[in-house]
């Protein structure tokens, strides 16, 4: 998809963090966009700041993982901007720790937006894409869909799906729409309000906790010393606007991998590794983390 200028896209999490960029970068180069987040008012703010660009956009409140929501952010986008050329499935939530003690709402809300979210987009991005001529479509996994971190199960899990389900899609729309290409964006530290994803949550996680689970105070320092580690690391990590332009290559180029942070990719050889030694999986779980 070597020309962008004119052309048409649709991203979700676009109020914050790499899908703003995103929205940023595709609208500088001349793209009219539909905007989709759970977080009207900065969405609505993305929405202005790509209008500055001097093209069309969208400001579509949207919660993917309700089909009957991106659905309608698909008629929307092509019946008012006329098409459909690149689908950025972008929108995640973060959750996580130990992978016994996850509640069940953790797990539902997690796979519900970061996989079912990217499901929807799917289902009802691509069939718009290939009727406008064909395109591109970019789905946000992580570099956690390539690792394994511990802590971060549901995470994790959501991730490697995405991961997977962009490699089987990319050789079935090799044999069956050739015009359509597939990048799946694996991401490091990025600074983000991810590890803020709770922000966003539908309801008190604490509603639906098993009350049969306890965490004990061990357990549970381990977990929140984690936790201000990773975000300590997010907000150093590198700026959404880089990883933006990465896509936006990516796409040109119809890259099948966003891969943006190479000083991980010695951790992804070394599992690749283990897996094929039948070893134990290592305890250097993060890079940035001694």
């Amino acid at each position: 998809m070597e020309q962008l200028d004119g052309k048409v896209g649709v991203i979700t999490g676009a109020a914050s963090g790499i899908g703003r960029a995103m929205a940023l970068t595709f609208a500088a180069e001349g793209m009219h966009l539909a905007l989709a987040d759970i977080e009207t008012e900065p969405l609505e703010e993305t929405a202005e700041l790509v209008r500055a660009e001097g093209v069309n956009a969208l400001s579509v409140p949207t919660d993917v993982s309700d089909p009957a929501a991106v659905e309608h952010l698909a008629q929307r986008t092509v019946s008012e901007l006329g098409a459909l050329h690149l689908a950025c499935n972008n929108a995640g939530v973060s959750g996580g720790g130990l992978t016994w003690e996850v509640d069940l709402e953790t797990w539902n809300w997690v796979l519900g937006v970061n996989l079912f979210g990217v499901i929807h987009g799917l289902r009802s991005f691509t069939p718009r894409i290939v009727e406008s001529g064909g395109g591109h479509i970019v789905n946000t996994a992580s570099m956690a869909g390539l690792t394994s971190p511990p802590g971060m199960s549901p995470y994790n899990v959501s991730k490697h799906a995405v991961v997977t389900l962009s490699e089987a899609m990319s050789v079935e729309l090799s044999m069956t729409h050739p015009e359509v290409g597939i990048s799946v964006l694996c991401p490091g530290w990025v600074r983000t309000r991810i590890h803020e994803a709770d922000r966003n949550r539908p309801s008190d996680p604490s509603d639906a906790m098993d009350e049969a689970i306890v965490v004990d105070a061990q357990e549970q320092a381990a977990l929140d010393g984690m936790r201000d580690v990773v975000a300590s690391l997010i907000e150093g990590g590198l700026d959404p606007a880089a990883v933006a332009v990465q896509v936006r290559d990516a796409v040109r180029e119809a890259r099948p991998w966003v891969l943006t942070h190479p000083d991980w990719m010695d951790m992804v050889r070394a599992r690749t590794e283990r897996i094929i030694a039948e070893e134990p999986p290592s305890v250097n779980f993060l890079p940035g983390i001694d």
